[in-house]
């Protein structure tokens, strides 16, 4: 079994920040990439950001020079530092993890999600 917590969601200001976190655990060979996704009411979910196992970083367009991913691969942990937060970044922020687990291969798991509301 393997389990993707997030955490570090929130309420802010426009103009300001927030720092979420998502911790992978349970039986994983290997993480090959983690990712940060994110759904508002009536929308598509969408790529936010994704980092790789070489550290190998991409980004939403909307969201570049003003986001930025990060892992700690012996945590097994993902950052994402959201700076300079507009309204239209409201939404739930979803944790995604491209891995590998010994016997089934490579595999795809989802946190339950983050609500992140920026105010005007």
């Amino acid at each position: 079994q393997v389990q993707l917590v997030e955490s570090g969601g929130g309420l802010v200001q426009a103009g300001g920040s927030l720092r979420l976190s998502c911790v992978a655990s349970g039986s994983i060979f290997r993480i090959n990439a983690m990712g940060w996704y994110r759904q508002a009411p009536g929308n598509q979910r969408e790529l936010v950001a994704v980092i790789t196992s070489g550290s190998t970083t991409n980004y939403a367009d909307s969201v570049k020079g003003r986001f930025t991913i990060s892992s700690d691969t012996a945590k097994r942990t993902v950052y994402l530092q959201m700076n300079s937060l507009k309204p239209e970044d409201t939404a739930v922020y979803y944790c995604n993890a491209e891995l590998v687990r010994l016997g089934r291969g490579n595999l795809s798991y989802w946190g339950q999600g983050t609500q992140v509301t920026v105010s005007s």
